[in-house]
């Protein structure tokens, strides 16, 4: 038997994913070098180690229960496990459900769906666990094939009998790790940018940019854009640039021919790329003359949406790709089958600085959404939505930490309203490596790892509230680190800036 390097995944002290994590990490070390982040001692340097460890490992084990897979730490080590398998072809992913039979969501879906996985119902699966875990180590497919996936899902079905009156049932609550909100959630808050999109949706604006930091609603907004653009008989295209892999942002000709097979799929057209594919003419003009081709083949207006555009901000062809979306916006002034054309971008970070010519970018055209923090009133009313688990002054304490972070406000009413900790337990532990943040936190942490611009820049911010590179400034706002002042920069709000000070 040949040894290998195992890396198990897995979110710390719940249950079951740590008692089997412990159980799994005794039972393989006996044949395999096992990485368990339990091992490492006080003051190493986690970000570090955990991305050396991963990058070395044959086989990643990540366990997947109703905890976990809500888990940012778990979807980070699960997306760069990915990563570095489309560069180097390891480290081989061996998906463990725990007890949990709910589908995937978004990204962990994207990574883990393609593949088999293992499933473990109680404690008298452990051993066979374990057996097929070891001979998947060896090369062996795990057990839960496509054909063996439905079977195992549960599958929501329809309640018949009516619910009781809302004044007749509890707060229901809905966890903030679920990703985008659903259009009928009641924690959904609305804010002045949701009125522009619905009003640029209304009008069939050529450009909407959707711009905001990580976990600001900038997909829940596209998914209300979006049923708004259905309501009224618009064709809606969705292109999620996570789903381009990495040989394509490394390659233009892959990029475009991948860009305009995902446009075709998402429309159920047959992809007639290679008829239009000429290599004397520029891949704008060749994406675009496919485009017009699309357009001509649907009656509807077409709505274009596309998430997580940042990723092209970081290749060589950007000033291309960029240049060809503006070309399309204004061809709507001049064509009336492009006039049937309308796009929606979500970006995180400014990209003003990165292309050249701003003649060519599709940024400073139509419409900016620019999402904001929550104000006083929104956390306050949220806080009603929840029951009131945070009292008057709790609230004003909870605004300094938070400053109306949507994702970190509605986390922290949600454990307080369910009673996983107490208000004087949440404060005093905020801001704590393995406290109610503290998965958050430690992605944050890693992202920076090996960014040593960015880490000099938020320490300068830390230190002074300013910072001499400006590019620097923009890129931590984008990174959802940092907000400007009038004078310069601060810390996007006190939780970060406690955390950061004593891990920087």
């Amino acid at each position: 038997m040949t040894t290998s390097r195992i890396f198990i995944s897995y979110k710390r002290d719940v249950a079951p994913d740590e008692p089997v994590a412990k159980q799994l990490y005794e039972a393989l070390q006996t044949k395999h070098e096992v990485f368990i982040d339990q091992q490492m001692p006080v003051g190493t340097p986690w970000a570090d180690h955990i991305d050396a460890e991963l990058k070395r490992s044959d086989v990643l084990i990540v366990l997947l229960s109703e905890h976990s897979v809500h888990s940012e730490m778990v979807e980070h080590e699960v997306e760069l496990a990915h990563r570095f398998v489309s560069t180097s072809g390891k480290p081989r992913i061996l998906p463990v459900r725990l007890a949990h039979r709910k589908p995937f969501q978004y990204p962990l879906n994207q990574y883990l769906d393609p593949l088999n996985w293992a499933f473990w119902e109680d404690d008298g699966d452990t051993d066979s666990l374990i057996a097929e875990l070891l001979k998947a180590i060896e090369g062996e497919p795990l057990s839960i094939a496509d054909e063996a996936k439905d079977d195992l899902l549960e599958h929501q079905v329809e309640d018949k009998i009516p619910n009781p009156a809302s004044s007749a049932q509890p707060v229901s609550l809905e966890s903030p790790d679920q990703g985008t909100m659903a259009l009928e959630s009641k924690f959904y808050i609305e804010r002045a940018e949701d009125r522009r999109g619905q009003t640029a949706i209304d009008a069939q604006e050529g450009t909407v940019i959707i711009k905001g930091a990580r976990q600001m609603g900038k997909s829940s907004l596209l998914n209300r854009m979006i049923a708004s653009a259905v309501d009224q008989d618009r064709q809606v295209v969705f292109l999620d640039f996570q789903l381009f892999d990495q040989p394509a942002l490394e390659n233009r000709q892959r990029f475009f021919r991948q860009f305009c097979r995902f446009l075709a799929d998402e429309l159920d057209l047959p992809n007639r790329i290679d008829d239009y594919w000429d290599e004397d003419l520029p891949l704008p003009q060749i994406c675009t003359s496919y485009m017009k081709q699309l357009l001509k083949a649907i009656d509807e207006p077409m709505v274009l949406t596309m998430d997580e555009v940042d990723r092209v901000l970081d290749t060589q062809f950007r000033s291309d790709f960029f240049g060809m979306l503006r070309s399309w916006h204004n061809k709507r002034a001049m064509s009336k089958v492009w006039r049937r054309f309308s796009q929606v971008l979500v970006i995180s970070t400014e990209p003003y600085q990165l292309i050249a010519d701003l003649n060519q970018s599709p940024f400073n055209v139509g419409q900016t959404l620019r999402l904001q923090d929550f104000t006083t009133a929104q956390v306050t009313e949220l806080n009603e939505r929840h029951g009131k688990p945070f009292s008057g002054s709790e609230l004003k304490e909870l605004m300094r930490l938070l400053a109306g972070h949507p994702y970190l406000v509605r986390r922290a009413l949600y454990l307080i309203a369910t009673k996983e900790c107490s208000s004087k337990t949440f404060f005093k532990t905020a801001s704590a490596a393995q406290g109610p943040f503290g998965g958050h936190l430690r992605r944050h942490l890693f992202r920076l790892k090996g960014q040593t611009d960015l880490t000099r820049g938020l320490m300068e911010i830390l230190r002074s509230q300013s910072c001499g590179d400006e590019k620097l400034v923009w890129r931590l706002e984008g990174a959802g680190l940092v907000r400007k002042t009038e004078t310069g920069a601060v810390a996007r709000c006190e939780l970060y800036a406690e955390y950061f000070r004593k891990h920087l």
